[in-house]
């Protein structure tokens, strides 16, 4: 009796070939395959976000200021010219554009905003000034930024509505406002002369207006020290949202 054992054998092999991935189906070797559909699935919809390329909120001139290098801005928005509240978001900038993260309720001077920042006038100076150095009466958090920590930056007193104002510089970073950057915030060297005031700050709030720092809570100034970093040019944008508009 004559059996066909390489017909079995090659029968077994098609098999294993055209198993693996699912789906496929064996055919002897006489009779054509059954013709694959050719209507192509359809893709899913997929909802792309597409980050901004510029800072929202911001009119041409301000925007204007922004430095082209900057990948990095803290944008302070006051609820009004006059009020001492406001918000602050930081910004990353990828290549996709600019990329929020959480926005942390603020403080700003009890009379609130002003273009053209004189001593004692208790306005914080609107516009857009760099971020260089940083400091405080707590040990450097983790920040890439230079960190001045000393005495210096023991705060006593109380504050516009009697709080205390002691720990408000704990950890503070300088804005480069009539300042000269790259030196400790407690450099008091004034290029635009004291008449213009100084000394304004980031610094941990102490649960009310301010003279004309910006000031937010001690575990956002400790988030916002970690995630500054001199590569990325940081830079603070700052007004009351009708100002920044223009």
């Amino acid at each position: 009796m004559i059996t066909h054992k390489p017909r079995v054998a090659l029968l077994a092999a098609s098999l294993l070939l055209t198993g693996c991935g699912g789906g496929a189906k064996a055919t002897p070797d006489h009779e054509p395959a059954a013709p694959r559909p050719t209507t192509a699935t359809p893709l899913p919809d997929v909802a792309l976000e597409v980050a901004p390329q510029q800072l929202p909120g911001l009119g041409p001139k301000t925007w204007a200021e922004v430095p082209g290098e900057a990948r990095q801005a803290v944008v302070v928005t006051g609820e009004g010219r006059d009020s001492a509240e406001s918000t602050v978001v930081l910004y990353e900038r990828s290549d996709i554009g600019w990329e929020a993260g959480a926005r942390w309720p603020a403080h700003n001077a009890l009379r609130g905003w002003t273009g053209h920042h004189r001593a004692g006038d208790l306005r914080s100076p609107v516009g857009v000034f760099t971020l260089t150095d940083a400091g405080g009466l707590l040990r450097d958090p983790g920040t890439r930024l230079p960190y001045d920590h000393g005495v210096g930056f023991t705060a006593t007193g109380t504050g516009f509505e009697g709080e205390p104002l002691a720990g408000s510089f704990d950890y503070v970073i300088a804005i480069d406002y009539n300042r000269r950057p790259g030196t400790t915030p407690l450099d008091w060297t004034r290029p635009l002369g004291a008449g213009r005031g100084g000394g304004i700050w980031l610094h941990v709030d102490h649960g009310g207006p301010t003279q004309g720092c910006v000031s937010i809570s001690r575990e956002h100034m400790r988030r916002l020290l970690r995630a500054l970093h001199p590569d990325r040019h940081p830079v603070v944008v700052m007004g009351d949202a009708e100002a920044l508009a223009r």
